[in-house]
């Protein structure tokens, strides 16, 4: 069988916040949305990054197995948008079952159903990114339709697999109070979700557009103050009854 190969960004051996444990992190290159705070866009182009195999990188995770088992935690694929080289990750993910290593993929679930249905039904764990329940200011911030992302959400209730939901507050953006109730009472429904994130908007990523020259359209906005998050997170508590981090 010939091996499969793909294009990854970069490889992480101590990642902390994607998913449970301690996390193998593997960013694979290419992207079709284009968020406006994302902090990775010099993952957008499908060409840049590195050839590898699955066979390699799973290779590599394995020296670190142990590891990360004793902190419960795995291998997490993200990006980029892994959905984007379905084939590639699919591999990735049966090679990491066969090891033993726990599995999640980073996703916003912008991807054809075939694509979709490769991958995701292998992983132990989805992180689903939703930007927004509101299907216009969901375009504005990433440029693509929310119709694959509700897809996705309802495939893998359809195929049970564990999710955890992440949402970006950003001031001036996604910090409305009645776009926050919206998206919690969306999500109530479907039991497969066993936490929502609420995550802080940063500039981390801001020089890597400079460099690239793109424009950064959020240069003027604040990362959103704790009151604000824990407001957030407070209107998802009230309507769901799992973890809200």
């Amino acid at each position: 069988m010939m091996p499969v190969t793909g294009r990854i960004h970069s490889l992480e051996t101590c990642g902390m916040v994607d998913g449970p444990g301690i996390r193998f992190l593997i960013f694979t290159q290419g992207c079709p949305l284009r968020c406006l705070y994302c902090h990775n866009p010099d993952t957008w182009k499908r060409t840049g990054g590195k050839e590898v195999t699955a066979h390699e990188i799973i290779e590599t995770a394995r020296k670190y197995k142990n590891y990360l088992l004793a902190s419960g935690g795995g291998i997490t694929i993200t990006g980029g948008e892994p959905l984007f080289q379905a084939d590639f990750v699919q591999a990735l993910l049966l090679e990491a079952k066969a090891a033993g290593i726990h599995t999640a993929v980073d996703t916003s679930g912008f991807a054809p159903p075939a694509a979709r249905k490769a991958v995701l039904p292998h992983a132990d764990l989805v992180l689903l990114d939703i930007k927004s329940a509101v299907p216009a200011l969901f375009k504005k911030i990433s440029g693509v339709s929310i119709t694959y992302t509700l897809a996705t959400l309802n495939e893998l209730k359809e195929w049970n697999v564990p999710v955890w939901i992440r949402h970006v507050v950003v001031p001036g953006l996604t910090d409305k109070p009645e776009d926050a109730e919206k998206l919690a009472h969306m999500l109530k429904g479907y039991p497969n979700i066993e936490k929502v994130e609420i995550l802080p908007f940063h500039k981390m990523g801001e020089y890597k557009w400079e460099q690239l020259h793109e424009p950064y359209t959020l240069k003027e906005t604040e990362a959103p103050s704790d009151e604000l998050i824990h407001n957030i997170r407070t209107i998802f508590s009230r309507t769901m009854n799992i973890p809200i981090q």
